[in-house]
């Protein structure tokens, strides 16, 4: 619901949510008493109930008046008044949806996917017998996880499941298909999603009244067919008339419509169904009657009562009236929404079909059942994976990164529904298991096996976006594929009034043939651009050019030289620098030796800052955090921090073991101990950022155990971490940074130059280990690496995320870092390699040093050839 729906109080809605959940108790006004949340109340009263319902604003209301809402499983007048509050509630749900409590019960739930589990669990199967095949459980297969999970309820009753095609029905649809013996009585139970999550397609609600009257059915069995239509994706956008589409059950989430509340749902309950279902389990509330010594209990009459176990949430579903009010007055009612979310999603659809390199390939592949023609078949949801200028699909998870450079927060993966997302994207059965082989699974960012993509982008419009949004993810998608040929940018609408495109416009905004960006193969369409009228702008075509060529070798400075990196040949495999990292996330700390410990670097990311809920930042969340400057003085045994505009503090390198008090703190999904290092500097970081922080140190005594584990290393032991994400240490190669260097100091079409000075690139990479040498990214052949007496193994690439486009000295952020090594990397943003210890003896200090020889070892699959002859021997590299 947000902070724009109330003008009164919108600077105290935050607030007054906050104190909402911390209190069991809220207050509306008393009687005659002025109401002080809006001047839109004139006063309040309480004997039919309290009415500050004409305002969002009534948070106030409940918050500084006099008469409490609590439990409604009592019979005090504040647990009556909640109860009537409660009633009135679901009054106003019913009313949005066209029907009323003569035909709909309204049952709260956890969410949406909690009322789809108590529709398996309390659905009247039949199981299989000597004289009927027992009930049918049908789901359409571009159905939500939620849905599909139904199945291991049914299963266990030993009911059979069926996964129904959207073709299959829409067959059956045509054919008018109906069960063999009509007056069977036997029950089944048909679902399907009124809008798919995956692609926006709006699955036709006249179904419902087919399959409920035996017109049509998805298996061709006979009994009496009863339809569970999932509306959780549809109504966020679009109203549903249940007075017309009389649907037996309709899943809801709050979270869906408004934003707020999370973990609100609710079951729509067809009365003349409500009778059929059956309870087990009973909680507090439900119960009529029931003995504690004996299985005797007679539930509540009443259909919510009866499966609402415990108490409900009664301030959060309170919240829902005014979210309903607030929706009608910002929006004027669903239908408005409707209309507004289609036009941005066809908008923005018809220019992304627009969008192709020179070559004519297109730049994105839309995974679509229409043509973004009507509302009534299309959701406001687009789906799509980018391609290169090749038709090569670029990887969501690149995608994602580069969408949070440009503060665009995207959906990327399967969306819990992998049926759809198999059909789209061509994924088999036995791909889904090799996949999950080679280590994908649900919710991660491996996006491409062998080249084929394991899930995609998602887009979606509320009744919040504006044209502006629309137009800068189109930006965002031009800027992604580099740059245009012509260097302008995506061509703006005219300030003031939107209006609808001329004709002429329409005409010029889209190709003459261009790729609907369906899963089906590309046709050629007509010159009509298939711009609607009531579009609000329109967008010209804009050519994509492909990747630059990699640059050309321009002439090292005299320092690159002195590292070792010379032109026309190699130069001795050295550690040019040392950093380490004593605060994750915070400023280097460079050292030309410095000792070894048991997790890498002595004190390398042993702190971490966290906010005041305990959770780790880093400078994704917090940029600010490079400009904090630790050193380290080994003598001293203290940490001194050093930031611009701050007194210089400082820290013990060590806790004090009497006073220390250990608490758990997670990093990288990984719980690790540690232990607060005082108000002193929780203060100090808390003014320095603005916001309250503090400074947390891993515990001494306690071993993170890294997940992967190191050859030769030692049974029952395993490498241990400290703060780190990955491994113990991360090496990267000044020929990689020169190489890159080179490209993004290129001139680009304005004839204007960005420089990158190679420490402040070198910076951004956030490496403990920087050597020079070698030919650019030859370390990503390396196996194993040995500096002086000591072995590391190389556990492979970095995989880089937005982190190196934040320029270490100042904090600002430049997309063109990981865009350039997007693009010259082959769309694998991967730069330096992970090292962890192979062997490490503490008999006697250990100690990296700049100057020392790094002796590589290559991989077994390495082909030599790849490598100068001069520097081939026995697969060392020396």
């Amino acid at each position: 619901m947000g902070r724009a729906a109330c003008e009164t109080c919108a600077s105290a809605n935050s607030a007054a949510w906050q104190v909402v959940h911390l209190h069991s108790t809220q207050k509306v006004p008393k009687e005659g008493k002025e109401c002080p949340g809006s001047p839109a109340h004139s006063s309040c009263g309480h004997g039919d109930g309290p009415r500050v319902s004409s305002c969002y604003s009534c948070l106030v209301c409940l918050l500084t008046c006099g008469l409490y809402f609590c439990n409604p499983h009592s019979q005090n007048i504040s647990s009556k008044l909640t109860h009537d509050t409660v009633e009135h509630v679901r009054y106003r749900i019913l009313e949005h949806f066209h029907t009323s409590t003569e035909d709909y019960s309204v049952i709260f739930t956890a969410g949406s996917t909690a009322a789809l589990k108590l529709v398996a669990e309390a659905f009247p199967w039949v199981s299989p017998g000597p004289e009927s095949n027992g009930s049918r459980f049908c789901y359409l297969t571009d159905s939500h996880t939620s849905v599909v999970g139904m199945r291991k309820v049914t299963t266990a009753m030993n009911v059979t499941s069926i996964a129904v095609r959207p073709e299959d029905v829409c067959a059956a649809e045509t054919r008018g298909t109906a069960a063999s013996d009509p007056d069977c009585q036997l029950l089944h139970l048909f679902c399907y999603p009124a809008q798919s999550n995956f692609s926006g397609t709006r699955y036709p609600l006249s179904w419902i009244g087919e399959v409920k009257a035996g017109r049509m059915c998805p298996v061709s069995v006979p009994g009496k067919w009863f339809v569970l239509l999932d509306a959780a994706s549809y109504v966020s956008t679009s109203p549903l008339d249940l007075s017309v589409h009389q649907a037996d059950f309709v899943p809801l989430s709050f979270y869906k419509i408004f934003g707020f509340p999370t973990g609100l749902g609710a079951l729509l309950v067809n009365n003349r169904v409500a009778p059929l279902l059956r309870k087990t389990y009973f909680g507090g509330g439900t119960a009529a009657a029931y003995l504690a010594g004996e299985d005797f209990y007679i539930p509540r009459q009443s259909v919510a009562e009866r499966f609402e176990d415990g108490t409900i949430s009664f301030l959060d579903v309170i919240a829902l009236k005014h979210g309903f009010d607030a929706l009608e007055r910002l929006t004027g009612g669903m239908e408005n929404i409707k209309q507004h979310t289609f036009t941005l999603a066809q908008y923005t659809y018809t220019a992304l079909c627009a969008l192709r390199y020179p070559n004519g390939a297109p730049a994105v592949r839309i995974y679509s059942d229409s043509e973004f023609s009507s509302p009534e078949v299309q959701g406001p949801v687009i789906n799509f994976n980018v391609l290169d200028h090749s038709g090569n699909i670029i990887g969501y998870s690149q995608v994602d990164k580069m969408a949070s450079l440009y503060n665009i927060h995207v959906r990327t993966g399967c969306f819990c529904n992998t049926g759809a997302c198999q059909r789209h994207l061509g994924i088999s059965d036995e791909m889904v298991r090799k996949h999950l082989e080679a280590g994908h699974v649900c919710g991660d960012d491996v996006d491409l096996i062998d080249g084929h993509p394991t899930g995609s982008v998602r887009i979606s419009f509320g009744y919040m976006s504006t044209l502006e949004d629309a137009q800068a993810f189109l930006r965002f998608i031009i800027a992604m594929q580099l740059h245009q040929c012509d260097g302008q940018p995506l061509p703006q609408t005219t300030p003031g009034e939107v209006g609808a495109p001329s004709e002429s416009e329409a005409q010029d905004a889209v190709p003459a043939t261009m790729d609907r960006c369906s899963s089906s193969p590309r046709k050629d369409a007509p010159t009509d651009s298939g711009v609607s009228n009531d579009l609000p702008t329109t967008v010209a075509a804009v050519g994509l050019c492909p990747p630059l060529p990699m640059a050309t070798r321009t002439q090292q400075t005299p320092s690159e030289k002195a590292a070792g990196v010379l032109d026309g040949g190699l130069g001795p495999r050295v550690i040019t620098n040392l950093y380490l990292y004593p605060i994750k996330s915070c400023a280097a700390f460079e050292v030309t030796k410095w000792p070894i410990g048991s997790q890498g670097l002595l004190y390398d990311r042993s702190w971490m800052v966290v906010n005041h809920n305990g959770v780790c930042l880093s400078q994704k969340q917090e940029p600010r955090l490079c400009l904090i400057q630790p050193f380290i003085d080994l003598q001293q045994k203290i940490m001194v921090i050093k930031a611009k505009g701050m007194e210089p503090i400082a820290v013990p390198l060590e806790e004090n073991g009497e006073r220390t008090q250990i608490c758990q703190s997670k990093v990288c999904a990984d719980r690790v101990n540690t232990y607060n290092c005082g108000e002193k500097i929780s203060s100090w970081l808390s003014r320095f950022f603005g916001h309250p922080c503090q400074l947390l140190k891993q515990s001494s005594n306690f071993q993170r155990s890294a997940k992967k584990r190191v050859k030769d290393q030692s049974a029952g032991s395993t490498a241990t971490l400290s703060l780190v994400n990955e491994a113990q240490y991360l090496l990267i190669n000044r020929p990689s940074v020169l190489e890159l260097q080179q490209q993004l100091n290129a001139s680009d079409a304005n004839g204007k130059e960005e420089l990158f000075p190679m420490k402040e690139l070198i910076s951004r990479f956030r490496a403990n280990i920087i050597t020079s040498g070698t030919s650019p990214f030859e370390e990503e052949t390396w196996d194993e690496i040995s500096v002086g007496s000591l072995r590391f193994q190389v556990l492979g690439p970095c995989h880089r995320c937005q982190m190196i486009c934040i320029n270490q000295q100042t904090g600002q952020r430049n997309q063109n870092v990981f865009q350039k090594l997007s693009e010259s990397r082959a769309r694998k943003v991967n730069f330096g390699v992970y090292l962890m210890h192979t062997s490490l003896d503490f008999s006697s200090p250990a100690f990296l040093s700049v100057g020392s020889q790094v002796l590589p070892v290559l991989k077994e699959n390495t082909e030599h050839h790849e490598l100068p002859a001069s520097t081939k021997h026995q697969d060392v590299i020396s």
